[in-house]
């Protein structure tokens, strides 16, 4: 009897160590399986180009809009245009006014008294005076073509603005940011002493 005893004690230990080493084994396999799952879901390959800022820039410098239509941007195409367009607009009506102050001035120089800014009266005959003196053209004259000058200063910057949000944003858009890398405010309630406490984290994860 005791020997059987013993027998049974001995074969149920061998079991007991048996499902132990098996249940051991599962779980190293699991856990294998689990750290490649979690490599998978970590590495993440993200495809840059490092010309598509020298393409955005380029499309924008041969038609303003295109470089923002390559970065899919299409949004700020009507802002571009209108900004360029009211600089070409101004340049355009600053001109045509010069131009009117400047004939009217020729004309006067070569004798004439019939210029737009002369006047006249109900028959038609030019006044003895005129409304604009020679002095008050030459002032709009000079006031205008500073305006014509202005307006294509500004049209020229926003020309060159387009190409250099263009660059830029096609920059930004290959730049990492993620939960790995963040800089975020931080705001907690402190129950020792019944006060907030801000600051600033700076998260580096890899």
């Amino acid at each position: 009897m005791p020997n059987k005893l013993f027998l049974f004690f001995f074969i149920a230990l061998g079991f007991l160590q048996f499902t132990w080493s098996q249940t051991e084994t599962d779980s190293i396999i699991s856990n294998k399986d689990e750290k490649l799952i979690l490599i998978r879901d970590t590495i993440v390959s993200r495809q840059i180009d490092p010309l598509a800022p020298s393409k955005a820039a380029f499309y924008s410098a041969i038609l303003p809009g295109l470089g923002q239509a390559y970065n899919k941007k299409y949004w700020k195409i009507p802002i571009v245009y209108a900004a360029i367009g009211t600089g070409v607009y101004l340049y355009i009506n600053n001109t045509n006014e010069l131009n009117r102050y400047r004939d009217a001035y020729k004309s006067r120089l070569a004798g004439f008294n019939t210029d737009e800014f002369w006047g006249t009266d109900a028959n038609g005959i030019p006044l003895a005076a005129p409304r604009i003196e020679s002095d008050g053209l030459i002032r709009a004259q000079q006031t205008f073509r500073r305006n014509q000058e202005l307006s294509l200063l500004v049209t020229i910057g926003l020309y060159a603005l387009n190409i250099i949000d263009a660059n830029v944003d096609a920059h930004l858009m290959q730049f990492n940011v993620d939960e790995n890398l963040a800089v975020k405010p931080h705001y907690k309630y402190n129950q020792m002493d019944n006060t907030t406490d801000l600051g600033l984290t700076i998260n580096f994860k890899f």
